[in-house]
């Protein structure tokens, strides 16, 4: 795939992408394209914009300088290491897949060399550290305690699924933590699974699906069996959910695209199948990596990338861009859905900020007020059913 079949603008995976299996050798199971690129860029061959993505964290960090330790302000990036810029709102993601039972020691010292990388976001598998007689634990559980420390020492938001005890009731809960340590959300599972009605304890199902406010963005979590039941997903949708954090047991693939693809949110997995996937807010799969042992992979998004109908907006897009060319473009066109995708090309600047400016309305909230409007318009709720 050459560099005008998926350039850095075009490509939701700009940055770094790539997986590790315990060994130094990242790979990308789709392509073997980023270490070309990744070495053309290094020795100046090409222009930053016509990389695809970073093979590893290594060809990034030798890019763009040391990464660690950023704190984002909405489009833009401050970071401890001087004059480093950043396009749009990039958020470097890292997500682990494993079987659970994993030590939770071991899994630390895995995201703590993850961590001193520079990353915004750790993703850990449903209940990781099991779901039997003997592995409940309250919120601030010991868990929770040593995910805390590292979630502050490397600056980064962690999700951890746990055997969550609270109340006297037993749930299946993904706690997020901040950059600081501090719980800041937590989800419980809507829908857990049958097996999980077994235990001498049931498992509760989870009664909200909440959309936690991070500096970076919107984060929605779902959990595994929470695939089948759209009702969830609509429900982060409406909340403004940018990105979805989906931790499970096994991998649902292309039932997870039907979402990203209906939502217009970015998905990424954490599963205890040993594999990663990510969807882009197009709905199509932009990761899919899978190895044996505990499997790694690192993939950056950029939440300020924006996806528009071309209904009402053409004229709108039209001149946005004319007076922005030099810092926003169109960067993908689906015709037969008649959508088109917004990219920031400078530091500093948000496409999605401009695009409100000139009053292009994103496709989530199109369809969202056109559903609203019509159900007005016919006198009841389609969705809720025919009026009786």
């Amino acid at each position: 795939m050459g560099a005008r079949g998926r350039d850095l603008f075009s490509d939701p995976a700009n940055g770094w992408a790539g997986c590790t299996n315990g060994s130094s050798t990242p790979r990308r199971p789709e392509s073997n394209c980023g270490q070309v690129y990744a070495s053309m860029v290094v020795s100046k061959k090409i222009h930053m914009s016509h990389v695809p993505f970073f093979h590893s964290f290594s060809v990034a960090r030798l890019v763009f300088g040391t990464l660690s330790s950023m704190i984002l302000h909405g489009a833009t990036v401050e970071s401890r290491a001087a004059d480093v810029a950043t396009v749009g709102r990039p958020v470097r993601v890292v997500s682990f897949s494993f079987r659970a039972g994993q030590p939770l020691d071991e899994i630390a010292l895995r995201i703590d060399a993850e961590g001193a990388k520079g990353v915004d976001l750790v993703i850990l598998p449903e209940t990781w550290r099991g779901q039997n007689d003997r592995s409940l634990e309250p919120m601030d559980g010991p868990t929770v305690q040593a995910l805390a420390k590292l979630a502050k020492k490397h600056h980064t938001y962690i999700v951890s699924p746990i055997d969550c005890e609270r109340g006297g009731c037993r749930f299946n809960t993904a706690v997020v933590l901040d950059r600081a340590g501090q719980i800041v959300g937590s989800y419980d599972k809507a829908f857990p699974y049958w097996s999980e009605f077994d235990h001498a304890q049931k498992v509760q199902p989870g009664r909200s699906a909440p959309v936690i406010q991070t500096d970076f963005g919107k984060l929605g979590l779902a959990i595994c069996f929470d695939v089948n039941f759209p009702e969830v997903w609509q429900r982060l949708a409406d909340a403004g959910a940018e990105l979805v954090a989906w931790s499970s047991a096994y991998s649902a693939g292309t039932h997870l695209q039907a979402y990203a693809l209906l939502h217009h949110f970015y998905i990424m997995t954490s599963t205890s199948a040993g594999d990663c996937q990510a969807y882009d807010l197009t709905g199509e799969r932009i990761l899919d990596e899978r190895s044996d042992g505990i499997h790694i992979s690192h993939l950056t998004l950029d939440l300020d990338r924006g996806i528009y109908h071309t209904n009402f907006n053409e004229e709108k897009k039209a001149a946005l861009l004319k007076e922005h060319a030099d810092e926003v473009r169109q960067v993908k066109w689906l015709e037969r859905e008649q959508w088109f995708v917004l990219q920031a090309l400078k530091p500093g600047v948000s496409a999605r900020g401009l695009a409100r400016q000139y009053g292009l309305e994103d496709l989530r909230s199109y369809i969202s007020r056109s559903r609203k409007s019509i159900d007005a318009m016919r006198g009841w709720n389609f969705s809720a059913g025919e009026e009786k």
